[in-house]
């Protein structure tokens, strides 16, 4: 007897469609799986076994070969473990064959026949053709993935008997309730308000959440670098429907997906500077999204930059630039998506305090072995330098001080305008607008041309910065609210590029 049911397999967060054909034949008992799986493909002959025993049917004594088709692609998982099942008992004459092709069947079996949730439903959901299956059938625990997209009738089961009995047409299956994004989003805790000081930087990190800007803060210790990174996602524009499911996908493929279903807010990722290059890329014996990949359309804080292997921090070179992770093993390859807003902060010296003579109390050789772990072209990815001094007395005795909201109705109103002007592009942000594309957009006067080429003759910047002061200039013109860029702008979008100078000359 032969069966054969349709499933996928993952591939980062994309699927390929996968056969899973059950052969039962005569011949030496046996129960071989072929079509390169891996272990716990392979271990899902035990679980298939008992699941099959102790949900009240007589495991076959003949030969079965499940081939997992197409042959050459690595199946990784424990969700082939229902379709097995189901075929093995089609093959048996327990269940009708004829309808289990049009049903996509996906989990993980127990031993005692219950089904558990597997990884990385969501993206099997959202890559589904409409019409392409009449039911899909999972675990009644992945129930708060499988409501967010349902591009056909998504029943749940919480035992194989129940799957059985519902191909009988005993028993109807409970169909699982959509749900959508609501339009309440969640406040976030940290205001920028509890900030004394800082004004400066505060609009740095405003321009930068409004067009998506790279930041590099730096100061002495103490000076609130961390936290005014750690509030910047209470300033960052509301994400999108698809944005959430975006972000959701990467977080249900890496198992990191919340109770709560569906990520309403942007991701803020701030890993230990002891993480390795692949905690931040993603990687592995199985290959799983890393730290850039998890801060997808959300903030990516390295605090202490400097206090990171050097090697953990190239890796972000290519990232930054293309917005995606390619992870190569020998048999696979696996793109990642990885668009964040990177912010990092450090001190300019091992002591904190240069240059500040009378603190600090560093040899020159010191601090250029210090400074000299970030190196030329990943500090040249960063649009803006901002310098965080220690506040003042009187900073910190002031009662008023500018908030998160404040700072967060300038945002929502650059953002708007930023839909506007790119509604018919493939990109949204001032900071993704290409090279080839930045003289449509950015339209200097007659003055801030003199001064931007007079600057670019004069210094030894790379085209990437000419580049990267031209889209800045444009989200300070943007929140300025006019349509050319003036040389007070330019030369505002300048200084942010001269700390780079100053520490690093």
């Amino acid at each position: 007897m032969f069966c054969k049911l349709n499933s996928f397999s993952l591939n980062g967060v994309d699927t390929l469609p996968v056969e899973v054909e059950v052969d039962l034949s005569d011949g030496l008992p046996g129960f071989d799986i072929v079509g390169l799986p891996d272990s716990a493909v392979k271990e899902s002959k035990e679980r298939v076994k008992s699941a099959i025993k102790n949900s009240g049917f007589k495991f076959p004594a003949r030969k079965i070969t499940i081939n997992l088709a197409p042959a050459d692609i690595k199946k990784e998982g424990s969700l082939y473990d229902l379709p097995i099942a189901l075929a093995l008992l089609g093959c048996m004459g327990e269940i009708p064959t004829n309808i289990l092709t049009s049903i996509l069947f996906i989990g993980e079996l127990a031993l005692d026949g219950s089904l558990r949730s597997v990884k990385g439903l969501l993206p099997i959901l959202c890559n589904l053709s409409p019409q392409q299956f009449t039911y899909c059938i999972v675990p009644v625990t992945n129930q708060e993935e499988a409501s967010l997209i349902q591009k056909c009738p998504i029943l749940l089961a919480s035992h194989l008997n129940q799957v059985i009995t519902f191909l009988k047409g005993d028993k109807n299956l409970e169909p699982c309730p959509p749900t959508t994004c609501s339009s309440s989003i969640p406040k976030e805790p940290l205001d920028f308000a509890d900030i004394k000081g800082q004004e400066n930087v505060k609009r740095g990190l405003m321009l930068a959440a409004g067009g998506y800007h790279n930041a590099i803060l730096i100061g002495p210790p103490g000076s609130g670098k961390t936290m005014l990174a750690k509030r910047l996602p209470s300033i960052l524009p509301p994400l999108t429907l698809e944005e959430a499911l975006d972000i959701t996908k990467i977080y249900s493929v890496a198992q990191k997906l919340p109770h709560h279903g569906i990520i309403r807010m942007r991701p803020f990722r701030a890993p230990h500077h002891t993480i390795s290059p692949i905690g931040l890329t993603g990687g592995g014996a199985h290959p799983k999204p890393g730290e850039i990949s998890l801060a997808h359309h959300g903030v990516l804080f390295l605090d202490e930059l400097l206090e990171f292997n050097r090697s953990a921090l190239e890796v972000l070179r290519q990232p930054l630039e293309e917005h995606q992770v390619t992870i190569s093993r020998a048999q696979t390859s696996i793109t990642y998506p990885a668009h964040f807003l990177f912010i990092a902060s450090t001190n300019p010296c091992p002591c904190g305090y240069y240059p500040d003579t009378k603190k600090c109390s560093c040899s020159l050789t010191e601090i250029k072995h210090y400074l000299r772990k970030l190196s030329g072209p990943l500090l040249d990815r960063m649009d803006l330098h901002l310098e965080a001094p220690s506040p003042t007395l009187e900073e910190m005795k002031k009662t008023s001080t500018t908030s998160s909201t404040m700072l967060y109705t300038h945002v929502i109103k650059v953002f708007e305008l930023q839909k506007e002007r790119f509604k018919n592009q493939s990109f949204h942000w001032n900071s993704q607008i290409p090279s080839n594309r930045l003289n449509d957009y950015c339209q200097l006067t007659a003055e801030a041309q003199r001064l931007l080429n007079n600057w670019f003759q004069h210094t030894a910047s790379s085209l990437r910065a000419y580049d990267k002061i031209l889209r800045l200039s444009l989200t300070i013109a943007d929140f300025d609210n006019t349509s050319h860029i003036d040389s007070s702008q330019l030369a505002e979008a300048l200084h942010y590029r001269l700390l780079d100078r100053q520490f690093w000359a």
